[in-house]
């Protein structure tokens, strides 16, 4: 599938008595990375529920290449916080599961995926089970099964929160490689601004609950990123910390 424009306008979810998101608006143009960024709790991932059909919002249009999301949202494919493999298989067939789900055979799916795993870092590690792959990879074995599905967009949940801290700056910089290698389509959530600003083109902060869109901000820097603590970077971040801790100035 060719990659595809998302837009979110008024977008409204409530649980009960707690209004958790209250007017969303947001863009998602073809080839981009755009994360969202707010404080815990705000609602950040209840956005990617909605979208993924997991919930359903109480009010808004969620529109893709202008037209109404279609019930299913089969056009993302959706990577969960933390890597979510099943430990009973092998890594090939952790990542062939979403190509299974869709109706291909195993065996037509092992041979899609099995020339990529040296792309991913994960060449030689085919047979192993997920126990017996460190954090990083394991995490670069769950997007593997995330991207080959071919979908025209990529929902990326918090991927790299549960990491420490070194292997979480090596699977940003990973990243940043394969999505310029790539183009894929990715909206991420994240609750790491030096994260949100490596890897994305544009990038919204969210309000408290009930969350609003309080800035939208365009990275003004080329793909790829300075390295970490360059003075570029470092001025983007403190912008956005401030925004975030005085959303009323």
């Amino acid at each position: 599938m060719s990659p595809a424009r998302l837009e979110l306008a008024h977008l409204r979810k409530s649980f009960g008595p707690i209004q958790v998101l209250a007017d969303i608006n947001l863009t998602v143009q073809p080839g981009e990375f755009v994360s969202i960024l707010g404080p815990s709790g705000a609602g950040k991932s209840t956005i990617l529920q909605v979208l993924t059909g997991a919930i359903e919002a109480d009010a808004g249009h969620m529109l893709l290449d202008g037209r109404p999301l279609a019930p299913g949202r089969d056009r993302f494919a959706f990577m969960p916080q933390g890597d979510a493999l099943m430990p009973w298989r092998r890594i090939i067939d952790n990542t062939t599961l979403g190509l299974e789900i869709q109706g291909a055979s195993r065996q037509a799916a092992r041979a899609e995926v099995a020339p990529l795993f040296a792309e991913f870092g994960l060449a030689g590690f085919e047979r192993h089970y997920p126990a017996q792959l460190s954090g990083g990879m394991r995490q670069r074995a769950a997007l593997l099964r995330t991207v080959v599905q071919h979908r025209p967009m990529l929902l990326l949940d918090e991927p790299f929160g549960a990491l420490d801290a070194l292997t979480r700056a090596h699977m940003q910089r990973w990243l940043a490689e394969m999505w310029t290698r790539h183009r894929w389509t990715v909206l991420l959530i994240t609750h790491d601004v030096r994260e949100a600003v490596l890897l994305s083109d544009r990038l919204y902060l969210l309000s408290s609950r009930p969350a609003q869109v309080i800035h939208e901000f365009r990275v003004p820097l080329d793909h790829p990123r300075p390295a970490v603590g360059s003075p570029a970077l470092a001025a983007i971040e403190a912008e956005i910390l401030q925004t975030l801790l005085h959303p009323e100035d």
